[in-house]
């Protein structure tokens, strides 16, 4: 017997999003965090990409954005040493939540007392293994030195992944000889800040809004007209090594101000001092029997931005395929896509992450060259917003099974606005409870009749929408498109396909549901 179902190591945003959905889909999770408190150092500046829309459809975005100290920033973002600027799309691509990573982490914990997560903080792991039935985890706490087991271990403990290594996983990959230096700083009155976010700096002259590359760095500003809030950004090479938990301080950032561009600014406060270094590593498996990595265990990325949306979605695709098998309903193989998807995901991070080291490493003419082309190219739409997809994460399409799916299977599911019997709804509200759904766009009795013996783990929805794409979406808990109907599909095509997803992903019907009613959620 053990004693938990899933014990999750660290409780950063990744592990405390994995306890969440975990406890949403019945299961409950054991946290151990090796900090006896929520640490304070700044690390990331918000959240961006596909996890948002993520949050939309848990009904959480709302709350997290009444948390942003600020209003949302212009849709313009760094893209190794280049801009992606989306100021002029009515329908920008790619967006970001100004909130710094100490108060998503807050408003995660919060989330997951509310579940009834069990959260240990001041618990480490320090040991495990395994064998064909459990986990045998080693864990120093306040109390000394206790052995815990449970079905399954994930490792969401960060870079230096005790279980990433206990686990015998490879974190193959490169470290670049950069430090990189991010701060929000007001500056003294004597900087003025002009109308185009320039800065004009007594005793040296002006500062440039965006990039200035200099024989010793790259320096970044980013400044609003009549604030006295900057950000500003430094990148120099350094093979010296940082401690993680010892925090950047404000003379720290001047310095490397004046040694990039051999000005001082002066800062008279800060609301976020960070330091990193930039890694590209990706594990070879997320998966080892009964061991799992997500989040920075599983990847690091050279670039910011990117990272919690990366490590957030890995535990969003894990926790209902941990559930389903915890629950007895999995079927064959269904925990190894939890590597097969999120690992092609990783790659596509890495993928773009590391074209942005390319463009922001050189420093010759020829690298200049490539900047300014790729600019200009940035000033086409479409390839801006490809650029915006792939950053976002919005552009993964996972494999999915049979000869010629349809285009929407294996996307994420576009919140469509819908009408019920009992009013409006959309694709968003009806992902709330992170449960399956089967949705019936074009009254389709006989898909209905399908899913009838799986009714205990998916909610039957009927409704309407404009122009609908499809006549029929299986979407999962993580709000992928498992399968889709297309429009007019004739029933001895689309049935058939729809048994045989059913039966990928979810599993056998129950024994008891076979000839039973299907219960039908509406609205």
């Amino acid at each position: 017997m053990t004693d938990a179902d899933v014990i999750i190591a660290g409780a950063g945003p990744t592990g405390l999003m994995l306890a969440a959905e975990l406890r949403l889909a019945g299961v409950r999770p054991l946290v151990l965090e090796r900090h006896p408190r929520r640490r304070d150092i700044p690390k990331a500046g918000g959240l961006g990409g596909q996890i948002l829309e993520l949050l939309r459809r848990r009904g959480l975005l709302e709350r997290f954005e009444a948390a942003c100290p600020g209003p949302a920033p212009a849709p313009r973002f760094p893209f190794g040493g280049v801009h992606l600027d989306f100021t002029r799309l009515a329908d920008p691509p790619l967006h970001a939540l100004p909130l710094p990573q100490q108060k998503l982490e807050l408003l995660l914990d919060e989330r997951a007392g509310e579940l009834g997560v069990d959260v240990r903080r001041g618990h480490e792991v320090i040991d495990a293994n395994q064998d064909d039935a459990a986990v045998r985890v080693d864990v120093r706490g306040p109390d000394g030195t206790s052995r815990v087991s449970t079905r399954y271990l994930v490792g969401c403990d960060g870079a230096r992944s005790r279980v990433r290594d206990l686990a015998g996983i490879p974190f193959p990959g490169t470290t670049y000889p950069e430090v990189n230096r991010l701060a929000q700083v007001t500056l003294p009155d004597t900087v003025t800040v002009l109308a185009n976010g320039d800065l004009d700096v007594p005793g040296f002259g002006t500062i440039r809004a965006g990039f200035t590359r200099t024989d010793h760095g790259l320096l970044g500003v980013g400044s609003s007209p009549g604030s006295r809030s900057v950000s500003l950004y430094t990148v120099e090479d350094e093979t010296a090594e940082y401690d993680d938990d010892v925090p950047m301080t404000l003379a720290e950032l001047q310095d490397s101000v004046h040694r990039v561009l051999g000005a001082r600014l002066s800062p008279v406060g800060s609301t976020r001092l960070s330091r990193f270094t930039f890694k590209a590593h990706q594990a070879e498996r997320y998966r080892s029997g009964r061991i799992m990595v997500a989040g920075d265990a599983a990847h690091l990325f050279p670039a910011t931005g990117v990272a919690l949306n990366a490590g957030m979605l890995d535990a969003v695709n894990l926790a209902w395929k941990l559930a389903a098998d915890l629950q007895g309903w999995a079927p064959p193989g269904l925990l190894d896509t939890y590597h097969d998807e999120r690992h092609l995901a990783g790659a596509r991070t890495l993928l773009h992450t590391r074209a942005q080291v390319a463009l922001r490493r050189g420093h010759d003419p020829a690298a200049e060259a490539l900047r300014e082309v790729f600019q200009e190219l940035l000033g086409d739409e479409q390839p801006l917003r490809r650029m915006g997809a792939l950053v976002a994460g919005t552009d993964i399409r996972y494999p999915m099974p049979g000869s010629r799916p349809h285009p929407l299977a294996g996307s994420f599911a576009p919140d469509l606005a819908l009408r019920t019997g009992q009013g409006a709804t959309s694709v968003a509200r009806l992902l709330r409870s992170a449960r399956p759904v089967l949705l019936d766009l074009a009254d389709r009795a006989d898909l209905r009749e399908t899913a009838r013996g799986r009714r205990h783990r998916i909610d039957l929805h009927t409704a309407e929408t404009g122009d609908r794409p499809a006549d029929a979406l299986l979407i999962r808990p993580d709000g992928h498109i498992a399968w889709a109907a297309a429009v007019g599909e004739p029933a001895g095509t689309a049935v058939p396909a729809l048994r045989e997803a059913l039966s990928t992903w979810f599993g056998a019907p129950g024994k008891d549901e076979e000839a039973a009613v299907p219960r039908e959620a509406v609205g």
